[in-house]
């Protein structure tokens, strides 16, 4: 009965082991495979142009899905497209692996454009636009907007942002602000989305454009 034991317990010890292991060596490939993707992405997925997405700290789910939808034409992008269709599937899974452990960065405090600068009536304080559109964006983010069937963020995404890795709902906590608010409009006016049943293009359809920035600013500022 010992002997058996000994012999279960060596077994378990050598799969861990060996999953530890292909999970270090899809890492390092994806690593090697990224170096490709640093020029719009960024060094570790920290992209320095704010209308290209952080890729760090994405759940491999959502990323994979979303390579396959590049290489299959069910979400259209030119260059995505053309580097993804020399991606196997093993190079997907890679690189998803390499940019599931990698930090993402934290963002600056958003800068208003012109339009977004609203006049606000001052009492005994003044009031700080960038905080009430943030505050606006956190309760959207939040509760959501039921008597227009705008769904909360918080109920796919988490109450931090944090996705939902099972599910392959993405990770949106510190995202450029630009590139949500360009998602959240390609979703709106199709651009993104020829799918009437999917469920982004479905809330954002309904969402103003103001909603959209003040949702987007606030993600952004999520750790």
């Amino acid at each position: 009965m010992k002997k058996k034991l000994l012999v279960l317990l060596f077994a378990m010890v050598f799969t861990g082991t060996s999953s530890i292991l292909h999970a270090e060596d899809a890492i390092d490939a994806g690593k090697e495979k990224a170096a490709a993707c640093i020029s719009c992405h960024g060094e570790h997925g920290n992209s320095l142009v704010t209308t290209f997405p952080k890729l760090a700290g994405q759940h491999s789910s959502y990323f994979i899905k979303q390579l396959e939808a590049f290489k299959n034409g069910t979400r259209k992008n030119p260059m995505m497209s053309s580097i993804a269709a020399g991606l196997s599937h093993e190079d997907m899974a890679n690189l998803g692996a390499y940019y599931a452990t990698q930090k993402i960065s934290a963002n600056e405090l958003p800068i208003l454009d012109d339009d977004d600068e609203k006049p606000v009536a001052t009492t005994t304080k003044e009031k700080n636009p960038l905080q009430e559109i943030i505050a606006q964006g956190s309760d959207l983010y939040r509760n959501g907007d039921l008597t227009r069937e705008v769904s909360a963020c918080i109920a796919c995404h988490g109450p931090f942002g944090e996705g939902n890795k099972p599910a392959a709902f993405p990770s949106l906590k510190s995202q450029h602000a630009d590139y949500l608010i360009k998602t959240l409009t390609d979703f709106k006016t199709d651009e993104r989305s020829n799918n009437p049943d999917n469920m982004m293009h479905m809330i954002a359809k309904k969402m103003t454009i103001e909603e959209i920035k003040a949702v987007s600013y606030r993600i952004s500022m999520m750790k």
